[in-house]
């Protein structure tokens, strides 16, 4: 007999929105995988610790709504 599977829990998301742009290469590259393009661009992202490191290198640059 086959396990069941359990309902997806939808993943919790956060949106980013790029505020300023970047300075240096590294960060550039953290809003790259973050999903940002240009200034006021809005994505939503999954909570997970590495979407949450890539926010901790340009906190600075961007606002986080949960």
């Amino acid at each position: 007999m086959a396990a069941k599977a359990k309902p997806a829990t939808p993943a919790k998301t956060l949106t980013v929105t790029m505020m300023r742009r970047a300075i240096d290469h590294k960060q550039a590259l953290a809003l790259q995988g973050l999903g940002l393009r240009r200034i006021r661009h809005t994505v939503q992202v999954v909570d997970t610790p590495s979407s949450r490191g890539l926010i901790l290198k340009v906190r600075h640059l961007v606002s986080v709504a949960e």
